[in-house]
């Protein structure tokens, strides 16, 4: 959602927004495209940065705290996934995410140790 509502904020009215997917061998691939205003390529890599803000004049507008995309990049890493971002300023920007499928391996998850209430002195 937060992709798309990106994207819907800064494609101006007129504009198109276009997500996408394709089942690779081992992954699925997704992109939200849009004809928005873009990113300077000197912000372009700094967008999945928690607080980071490309221009913060238009805070007041677009509104936004600069996590939305940092948070996007944290689930998608959660599942093994990758995420990056494509950008030429006037003339759009694409997201794309990829999210391993589900029969593939995956790395092992340390599990918590539990103990049981009874058996805890603290």
């Amino acid at each position: 959602m937060n992709l798309l509502d990106n994207a819907r904020r800064h494609t101006n009215p007129g504009g198109t927004i276009t997500v996408g997917a394709e089942l690779r061998e081992d992954h699925v691939q997704v992109s939200v495209s849009d004809t928005g205003v873009g990113i300077d390529p000197k912000d372009l890599p700094h967008i999945f940065e928690r607080f980071y803000r490309a221009d913060r004049s238009r805070a007041a507008i677009t509104g936004g705290s600069g996590l939305g995309l940092s948070i996007v990049k944290a689930i998608i890493s959660a599942h093994s996934g990758k995420v990056w971002a494509e950008s030429t300023p006037g003339h759009g920007t694409q997201i794309v995410f990829t999210l391993p499928l589900a029969n593939q391996p995956q790395p092992a998850i340390p599990q918590k140790k539990v103990i049981p209430a009874s058996n805890y002195k603290g």
